[in-house]
């Protein structure tokens, strides 16, 4: 009996170890961290290495909280901009639990956490939307206003070519911009700036936030549509007029060019010609002058040539110097 007796002790003995073994141990996985509680109260410091770790069995509790970068996607709101435009906005952001301690006697879950930041996120995006104009959210910088403005100021010199018509366009194009003083990543940092020091006292940290997308309501979308379409219209025509305009360009300076090319080939075709025809003078000369007899016998049976061939009726007297030479005997 005695036997039977320390065998249950051994056994029970063996039980309560495993057990208290098992209750004073737990793990810890990566991208987490815990805190252990007593009595609903935080024992210690957070514990963020991931491996295996010892509490007190039965008295003391570990709650798990997650030490990754978190996620943040609000729901679109529909947010009136200072220039009276009535806007969907979408915004994210991201954060991590930096406090667990603070966390967890504030927000006590992620689910809550979530929930917390909807509210925060969502009213500091709407006091910042709001007090600024529709193209702050849209644009960055006024990048195409300074190109313009440093292509006029190239436009001048000789050590850079730049086509009058290309400024003429861009301008034409931004003269419906507006230039914007802050710039959708500003607006992105000031909401992170509202929205930071909230979240710091529950033991968050918002690490960005970001304006995911912007559009218009349904109510006024296809009116904005339509004029874009129309102005992308004027814009185009005005393109098609430059191209003409640069197209009768072209073609007065080839007809220029083809007129002057013209001009410079008769001018020398007639210095050659008249050379020649000096030349065939001066020939004419020289041989009248060696044998004028021979020169005018040669002319006159040209002359007979010319006249006389073919069928034809001549009246014309005897004593004709036309027919001296046939009048003459061998």
């Amino acid at each position: 009996m005695s036997k039977h007796r320390e065998l249950i002790i051994g056994v029970a003995s063996v039980a309560c170890f495993l057990f208290i073994l098992f209750g004073s141990a737990y793990t810890l996985p990566e991208g987490r961290q815990a805190l252990i509680t007593q009595f609903g109260r935080v024992v210690g410091n957070p514990v963020t290495s991931a491996g295996l770790h010892w509490k007190v069995p039965l008295i003391q509790e570990v709650r798990y909280f997650d030490k990754r970068i978190l996620e943040w996607d609000g729901d679109s709101n529909q947010i009136p901009t200072k220039d009276k435009k009535f806007i969907w906005v979408d915004t994210t952001a991201r954060w991590r639990i930096s406090d667990a301690v603070k966390f967890a006697q504030t927000m006590r879950a992620e689910n809550a956490a979530q929930t917390r930041l909807d509210s925060i996120l969502d009213g500091a995006t709407r006091d910042v939307i709001s007090n600024h104009n529709l193209v702050e959210a849209v644009r960055n910088t006024n990048t195409i206003f300074d190109r313009i403005k440093k292509r006029n100021q190239r436009k001048d010199s000789p050590d850079e070519l730049v086509q009058a018509t290309d400024v003429e366009m861009e301008e034409e194009i931004t003269g419906e911009l507006e230039a914007i003083s802050v710039g959708r990543e500003r607006l992105s940092a000031m909401i992170l700036e509202r929205a930071k020091d909230k979240l710091g006292d529950l033991g968050i940290e918002l690490i960005d936030v970001q304006l995911r997308r912007i559009a218009y309501e349904k109510s006024v979308e296809e009116k904005v549509y339509e004029r874009m379409i129309s102005e992308r219209k004027r814009i185009a025509e005005k393109i098609r007029s430059i191209g003409k305009g640069e197209q009768a360009k072209i073609q007065g300076k080839l007809n220029r060019d083809l007129k002057e090319i013209e001009s410079t080939a008769y001018r020398k075709s007639q210095e050659i010609k008249g050379r020649a025809e000096a030349e065939a003078i001066s020939i004419y000369a020289r041989s009248l002058s060696q044998d004028a007899a021979f020169y005018e016998f040669t002319r006159t049976l040209d002359a007979y040539k010319k006249t006389l061939k073919g069928k034809g009726n001549f009246i014309m007297s005897t004593d004709s110097d036309f027919l001296r030479l046939m009048q003459q005997k061998r």
